[in-house]
């Protein structure tokens, strides 16, 4: 299979199943929502060193926000249950409590598994905070500085899936970029997915463990280094000297699927030969992304 001459490899992505929530941050303004998400999923493109991966889903309109005020939508995901109400109220409470006009809402209000982040989080109030159950739901108004922080008391949890992936073999850094680039903006603001590494691209695809360094979780994707082909058991062509990765989670499989209709053959670019896909043999992840039936289901 070929799109734009660009060859689609006959092969899979590896995926994981993750737990994931949906935050939805809103602001007086566009601006302020972002900026408390921006610092909300710093330092979460992957739970390899970060424990998380977190993005920016998309922006919402005021007529799409609890509140009725500008907002942005967060995907959050952890490997399990235990970590993520941990990540999600430290996080919360040193990003979104603290940046000005924000308020916090579950953007999974039908999930049955529920954490309770606004109520550990209510304490910082020192007692002075207060409650109130508008519809069913309970939430808190914390005092601050400023006047209220106002946090759902529940977020709702489910099954996610993280690490979709597909690589982009090209002729060389520059056109590998503006491939990664033009995947990337056709992939932005669709439901239910993030790309949580920064401007959505992986320039340091790894794999697990190490040949030479005990304690390594994870270390150079050695067989995709264009500089070690010479070197190692390389599956990088001859002719391609840069390659790059896009990693998509999502609330579930469907979701990853259908970004990745789009972001591959926008990705197609000129200087790219090969469209592939990470994987370990189907032995690691339930959820395989075959690149060839995902791209034969396009029209």
């Amino acid at each position: 299979m070929k799109i734009n001459g660009v060859v689609i490899d006959d092969t899979f992505a590896e995926a994981f199943t993750m737990r994931v929530a949906r935050i939805v941050i809103t602001g007086r303004t566009m601006r302020w929502a972002r900026e408390a998400a921006l610092k909300l999923t710093g330092f979460a493109t992957s739970v390899i060193a970060c424990k998380c991966e977190a993005g920016i889903e998309r922006e919402l309109a005021p007529a799409e926000t609890p509140d009725g005020r500008p907002g942005v939508s967060v995907l959050f995901l952890t490997m399990d249950k235990e970590s993520l109400p941990k990540q999600l109220i430290v996080r919360i409470g040193q990003t979104v409590l603290t940046c000005a006009t924000t308020a916090c809402f579950d953007g999974l209000p039908d999930v049955p598994d529920r954490l309770t982040v606004g109520k550990a989080l209510r304490v910082f109030g020192d007692g002075f905070q207060a409650s109130k159950v508008i519809g069913g739901k309970r939430y808190w108004r914390i005092p601050v500085m400023e006047g209220e922080f106002l946090i759902e008391e529940t977020f709702g949890m489910q099954k996610g899936v993280g690490g979709g992936n597909f690589l982009i073999l090209a002729e060389d850094a520059e056109a590998a970029l503006a491939a990664a680039e033009a995947a990337v903006d056709a992939m932005t603001n669709q439901p239910g997915v993030i790309l949580p590494f920064p401007g959505g691209v992986v320039r340091s695809g790894s794999k697990v463990g190490s040949q030479r360094y005990k304690g390594m979780v994870a270390t150079t994707n050695d067989p995709f280094a264009p500089t070690l082909r010479a070197m190692t058991k390389s599956q990088v062509p001859e002719g391609v000297n840069s390659v790059l990765e896009i990693v998509l989670d999502g609330t579930d499989a469907p979701s990853i699927e259908a970004a990745m209709r789009l972001g591959i053959p926008a990705a197609c670019q000129p200087g790219v030969r090969t469209i592939t896909a990470g994987n370990y043999g189907g032995k690691l992840g339930p959820h395989h992304f075959h690149l060839r039936r995902i791209m034969s289901d396009v029209g």
